[in-house]
């Protein structure tokens, strides 16, 4: 038996395989891990798109479990019945959607369980509410670490839900700074989309709720009233796919700015989408380490976000960026016309932030603390160390 084959397996559970942050950074970990310490499977609640292929090791599966919307008791079954024909060592959950599986993981035999807070959902931006925080205490026994990506959401971890001191983790995004780089000097757009002399204005995510890119678009529709001599530059590019992309789209309609706007949906493309862009806005009402915002950094953009989750531990106010707050376009407005007017503090602000990116984000740090994780909590259970050897050998 080859030794790829004796390899621990990591089973990653989530709601759905699509375009997105989590998902990304998920598929890149998956990627860059040494395949002699761990095998992988991701295992989504719902379903999976094109995104898939995004994965380039060979050898990891996908498995769909088509749930349904509510308590769906066959998908903790259906779950129960795939963990007992995967016998894997580990079973991963992101976020609040997968939480819940973990009786079914113990119940199959799965010696290890984790659970990873990377953000929280558009009806409870600030995690008040009382059934989910419920759920998440109740689950609190099954897991041997609950971690999460940024500082704000591992003290709320502790505090608010009373995640113990040995479950807790921090374990921050990393981006690849190879692939995300700023244009070089006289250089022009990666992208040939928009006029040599277009201020363009863009976000990279998914394209729901939590995101509130509807206050991105009302502040763009301000800016070119803030501005008008310079309305025929600007330009803004919304990319990325998820449920309100048709509503977003239609927003931009009514505004009457469709000849301004660029939103093209899902794009492979997004390091040299971020060339071909001055400034970043993140608009959203909730987040843990924004990927796409240290992507954007590392490519030299300032970033104008929201004082939400963990975008104030990413976005150092006046020095990489500017926070402002959440929901509030004339104050996204205000803080993007600086930018727009100032092409010097465009360039220092996103020199400060790709200088940020390299010193606390890098990619090979985070692939090598998820994989720490892995072999600490393989160290530490007994009766799985006896089946193998070591999770580190």
């Amino acid at each position: 038996m080859s030794s790829l084959s004796q390899a621990p397996l990591v089973v990653h559970l989530i709601y759905r395989l699509d375009f997105g942050g989590l998902e990304n950074l998920m598929v890149e970990r998956i990627n860059r891990m040494p395949a002699q310490a761990y095998r992988h499977a991701i295992v989504c609640l719902t379903g999976y798109t094109d995104f898939a292929k995004k994965i380039s090791r060979p050898d990891v599966e996908i498995y769909a479990l088509d749930k349904q919307p509510g308590l769906s008791l066959g998908t903790h079954a259906a779950l129960w019945r795939l963990l007992r024909r995967l016998k894997p060592a580990i079973l991963h959950s992101y976020n609040l959607s997968a939480i819940e599986y973990a009786p079914a993981a113990i119940l199959a035999g799965v010696p290890i369980r984790i659970n990873g807070a990377h953000g929280r959902d558009h009806n409870d931006p600030h995690g008040t509410n009382r059934k989910h925080n419920a759920l998440r205490r109740a689950m609190l026994p099954f897991y041997d670490c609950c971690y999460a990506n940024s500082a704000s959401m591992q003290d709320w971890n502790r505090d608010v839900i009373g995640v113990p001191e040995h479950k807790s983790r921090l374990l921050p995004n990393g981006i690849d700074s190879d692939k995300f780089h700023p244009r070089a000097a006289g250089q022009g757009r990666a992208l040939d989309v928009f006029p040599p002399d277009a201020i363009v204005i863009g976000a990279v995510g998914r394209i729901q709720d939590v995101k509130d890119h509807a206050s991105l678009v009302a502040a763009f529709v301000l800016l070119r009233e803030r501005l008008p001599q310079l309305r025929a530059q600007l330009r803004l590019a919304i990319v990325g796919d998820g449920p309100l992309l048709a509503k977003l789209r239609a927003q931009v309609d009514a505004a009457g700015i469709a000849d301004a706007a660029w939103l093209p949906g899902s794009r492979n493309d997004v390091a040299d989408i971020l060339r071909s862009i001055d400034i970043f806005a993140m608009s959203s009402i909730a987040e843990g380490t924004p990927g796409s915002a240290l992507e954007a950094m590392c490519a030299g953009l300032p970033v104008v976000g929201t004082r939400v989750g963990g975008l104030p531990e990413v976005i150092e106010d006046g020095v990489t960026g500017a926070l402002v707050p959440a929901s509030s376009p004339a104050a996204m407005a205000e803080a993007l016309e600086r930018y727009v007017l100032d092409p010097a503090l465009r360039a220092h602000h996103g020199e400060a932030g790709r200088m940020r990116v390299h010193r606390k984000y890098n990619m090979a740090a985070m692939v090598a603390a998820y994989q720490s994780l892995y072999d600490s909590l393989c160290e530490r259970k007994t009766k799985f160390r006896n089946q193998v050897k070591s999770c580190v050998e």
